[in-house]
């Protein structure tokens, strides 16, 4: 009758391949608790509040809108030299703005490069160096800081890696009045846009209805916009051979569109506006086709432009180098307010007030330092680390690496070998300036025990610790330089699952276990496939392998559960969706499965209890009501049956067996004129279909 496969708990898109990776490496989020915040973020509808009135908001303080732009090259944009003219709106504003041509960011991660922005402090203070990894409390936060001076909050997110809720983001609603998120999981077949992400020009109207109630005192606007490779029409047409260009038009029209309306409403002139990418994307530069893994300008130079209240310095150009953690400052003092003494980045007004407008600030280059511990957490190969210095970018990493920028941009020579005494001043720099920033709140190096309940949950057991052993083992493994291929097979393969082309990815995993066989993720992607092709026989040892190598993880239950309920052995899988409901109990698709093994194994009690909380996640989901309305009819409780069977219907009226079950319902009450009508759209469903 039912099946338990199909429903996929995850089928992300191109773009989603490290988020999908890294979730099958942890579990996913274990927390019931909601996150402290106002009620508003807990919503994924946006209910915006009147501005209220009172000293607070009669400040002078001027407005502040962020714009932050994921996975952006800054060699894509006109005002930082392209000619492609992708970006005409963020050309216009950088004629009325500063713009910094040397900015980077420190870590080459969505959530992570977020956390640097929003707080001024850099990973290895504030520990944030991937997503699901909570925001301390104790952190200062730009929202936070705001909110506290009267301003009124709100953020507009376009995906789920910045979901306060969903673990992907905990604790970055703190301070928001609204936090405008509320992704879940997507199921098979379901669109993205409405499941892990939203367009560019979704985000951008749902910030504006919020504006358009809190534009009379004092307001602090993030908007983040998450489009890469996939634009909509017109873009989608126009730039069908790149589409990476494609999708940084679309959202440089979107942002033209919020700017535009800021103008109508006056909010334009007196606004401080900040627009910058967390990170950018390597597009095979360097061997990576995507970001994460490596440390070079094609993920870490980024786009910054900052517009100040009434224009002032328009035109100037800031050639020196800068960061991301100098953002959260510079705002701050902008706005008049005193800087957290925790704040690591500087404040940048230095370095644009000067006299004469187009004028060129210069001034000594500070150097830039980055990390990524992304290859260690996916692969267990070494992490990396960064210092830009002079002219010089030296990378970190069992084949370390030393490269002359201002006659090699392209980053292409490793002069490391050849020039050991510069490597060595480098790396001892690039130590010295870890150890000098990696001081941290004793709440922040060692957390409660809550907090370390909630990170192991996560998967992320000793992601806290600052030891000295701790950072070594980090630096442990195979030099990434070696293996991108493995990651590009990874992700290449896993986006042939995401679009159910199992035969391709089959080889592709092949290949990535023979490299590396223990890889859990390469297990259970292998076994997904070969479960998908109904080769259970194969897929079961990769999934149960994937389980025994990583037992805390939820995904990897319920993939073995998935199978093993398909080859009828709905005991054995009665337990592996036990696991995942335990780990995750916010995951809709997991209660559901649970609930269809136990109405197999005669334990019909339990199955209502699970189908119950399915529906409370999920009033809509359509095998979760289908479900619970049929057991409420073959139990003779038809009347009970019908708002489930209904809903069945009306959320896919398309499918033969809610119809044939919702007419089975409607002949026990004796309705049976309805049931009539409904056992002949059945039979019209059936003669469509043939």
């Amino acid at each position: 009758m039912l099946s338990a496969y199909g429903r996929l708990p995850f089928c992300f898109p191109m773009r989603f391949a490290r988020l999908f990776l890294l979730l099958l490496l942890v579990s996913l989020n274990a927390s019931t608790q909601t996150p402290k915040g106002s009620a508003a973020t807990q919503k994924s509808a946006v209910h915006p509040q009147k501005a209220q009135s009172g000293p607070s908001a009669r400040t002078a303080h001027p407005n502040v809108i962020l714009i932050t732009l994921d996975t952006t090259r800054a060699d894509r944009m006109g005002f930082l030299g392209s000619t492609r003219g992708l970006t005409p709106n963020l050309d216009s504003m950088a004629r009325q703005g500063i713009v910094f041509t040397h900015a980077y960011s420190h870590v080459p991660l969505t959530t992570a490069s977020h956390t640097t922005i929003l707080t001024g402090t850099y990973p290895q203070f504030n520990h944030v160096t991937d997503f699901g990894i909570p925001l301390n409390a104790r952190l200062p936060y730009l929202p936070d800081i705001l909110h506290g001076q009267g301003y009124h909050t709100a953020a507009f997110v376009g995906s789920l890696i910045l979901d306060p809720l969903d673990g992907t983001a905990p604790g970055f609603d703190r301070g928001f009045d609204v936090y405008d998120a509320g992704f879940h999981l997507r199921r098979h077949g379901m669109d993205r846009y409405k499941s892990v992400e939203r367009r560019a020009g979704n985000v951008v109207d749902r910030a504006l209805g919020w504006l358009s109630q809190n534009h009379t005192s004092p307001f602090f606007l993030w908007v983040h916009l998450y489009d890469p490779y996939d634009p909509p029409a017109p873009f989608k047409a126009r730039f069908a051979a790149q589409p990476y260009d494609g999708e940084i038009a679309y959202t440089d029209s979107a942002v033209g569109k919020l700017l535009t309306t800021l103008r109508t409403h006056g909010l334009y002139d007196g606004a401080l506006i900040a627009v910058m990418a967390d990170h950018g994307e390597s597009l095979g530069a360097h061997g990576e086709n995507t970001h994460g893994v490596f440390l070079y300008d094609e993920t870490l130079h980024v786009p910054l432009l900052l517009k100040l209240p009434t224009n002032k310095t328009a035109g100037r150009r800031v050639e020196t180098r800068v960061g991301l953690v100098d953002v959260a400052p510079t705002i701050l003092r902008e706005a008049a307010m005193s800087i957290p003494k925790e704040m690591q980045g500087e404040p940048l007004q230095r370095m644009f007030q000067v006299s004469g407008p187009g004028s060129k600030a210069a001034a000594e280059d500070p150097p830039a330092y980055a990390e990524t511990e992304y290859p260690h957490r996916a692969f267990s190969w070494s992490a990396l680390r960064a210092l830009r210095a002079g002219k010089y970018l030296y990378v970190q990493a069992p084949d370390r690496e030393l490269y002359n920028q201002a006659s090699d941009p392209g980053e292409s020579h490793n002069l490391a070998a050849g020039n050991k005494a510069v490597a060595d001043t480098l790396a001892s720099q690039l130590d010295a300036f870890r150890s000098r920033t990696s001081q941290t709140l004793v709440e922040l190096a060692k957390p409660d025990a809550e907090q370390m309940r909630k990170l192991a949950a996560l998967g992320y057991v000793g992601s806290s610790d600052t030891s000295a052993a701790h950072d070594e083992k980090l630096m442990t493994g195979a030099d990434p330089k070696q293996k991108i291929e493995i990651s590009n097979l990874l992700h290449d393969a896993m986006f042939d699952v995401e679009d159910a082309r199992y035969q391709e990815a089959v080889p592709l995993l092949k290949r990535v276990l023979d490299e590396q066989p223990d890889m859990p993720v390469a297990n259970m992607q292998y076994g997904m496939a070969q479960a998908r092709l109904r080769n259970y026989g194969e897929a079961l040892p990769f999934l149960q392998k994937a389980v025994k190598l990583l037992p805390d993880n939820g995904m990897g239950h319920y993939e073995l559960g998935l199978a093993l309920f398909e080859t009828g052995d709905w005991t054995a899988a009665s337990p592996q969706f036990e696991a995942a409901v335990a780990k995750a109990p916010r995951w809709t698709d997991a209660h559901f499965s649970l609930a269809s093994v136990y109405a197999r194994i005669d334990r019909v009690p339990d199955a209502m209890k699970e189908l119950d909380t399915t529906l409370g996640l999920d009033p809509d989901h359509y095998r979760g009501n289908l479900l619970r309305g049929r057991i409420l009819s073959l139990e003779k409780n038809p009347e009970a049956a019908l708002a489930n069977l209904e809903k069945a219907v009306k959320v896919q009226p398309t499918s033969l067996e809610a119809h044939l079950f919702l007419a089975d319902a409607y002949a026990q009450l004796g309705r049976q004129e309805d049931a009539r009508q409904q056992r002949a759209e059945a039979e019209r469903l059936k003669g469509s279909v043939q």
